[in-house]
């Protein structure tokens, strides 16, 4: 595991969400205010407000590659192209070694979970659920990615 990594999942078990993990890992390269950016992301946890569809790990990736690589010139069809292909570049990475980048398929959950209740933080949540994993694979991946780019 990498340096983000072992960062992200210091962060989800201080009780941040999954997207937030990973995003606050990258916060000093984002440049955005932590609160802000906490709240930028939080919708994104346990699969876009817990209704398991994309990981918020994922998610959380996929902001910290928009933010530091995106395109802003909505006419650029060149730099949307990169940026799209960048974005399935980094799902193909995650998904290789997990088989799924959705949250659902990750938990091994049937169906969408529709309560928007959190679910408690105990030994036992962390025993069960494999998101710690998810938030330090998708922060090595983004990390590992980054330092590609700055070869």
């Amino acid at each position: 595991m990498s340096a983000k990594g072992d960062l992200a999942k210091s962060y989800f078990k201080e009780g941040y969400n999954c997207s937030q993990s990973v995003t606050l890992a990258f916060s000093d390269e984002i440049g955005i205010e932590k609160s802000r950016l906490l709240r930028m992301v939080s919708s994104f946890g346990g699969g876009m407000g817990r209704m398991r569809e994309v990981c918020g790990a994922v998610s959380g990736m996929f902001f910290v590659a928009g933010a530091l690589y995106g395109y802003d010139d909505p006419k650029d069809m060149q730099a949307k192209k990169e940026h799209y292909a960048r974005i399935q570049e980094l799902a193909a990475r995650f998904r290789a070694q997990t088989g799924s980048i959705v949250c659902r398929e990750l938990l091994g959950l049937d169906g969408k979970d529709s309560s928007p209740v959190p679910s408690a933080r105990t030994s036992e949540y962390y025993k069960k659920r494999p998101c710690p994993e998810m938030i330090a694979l998708a922060a090595s991946v983004m990390e590992e990615y980054i330092q590609e780019q700055d070869g």
